[in-house]
């Protein structure tokens, strides 16, 4: 006897907050893409989930200085963009709100 799942769309529910991103060098940026944290080994975490299903993990530097891939197979280039930073890796562009350390306001 074979039995199945109800197939829908194929496409689950996204994980976590929407951030912008443009995926596959794309020239504009959408909010097509999820955000979750999680702590891994004591170093948080960001799995960034694409449309398609893909993701992408970036490890937050306890330096302060951005986010680096976790799998470290393609170096992740950070720069500072408005409102936080912007990360690139192999082709994809994502935009992470952030507070750069430093930056908190005088009073």
């Amino acid at each position: 006897m074979l039995t199945a799942c109800s197939g829908g769309d194929g496409q689950a529910d996204p994980v976590g907050e929407p951030i912008a991103c443009a995926l596959n060098g794309a020239d504009d940026f959408t909010s097509d893409c999820f955000v979750e944290r999680k702590q891994v080994d004591g170093v948080l975490t960001l799995i960034v989930h694409h449309p398609d299903g893909g993701f992408r993990r970036f490890d937050v530097q306890a330096n302060g200085s951005g986010l680096a891939a976790s799998d470290g197979a393609d170096m992740a280039v950070t720069k500072m963009a408005d409102n936080g930073i912007e990360v690139t890796l192999d082709g994809d562009r994502y935009q992470f709100p952030a507070r750069i350390e430093g930056d908190a306001p005088s009073s």
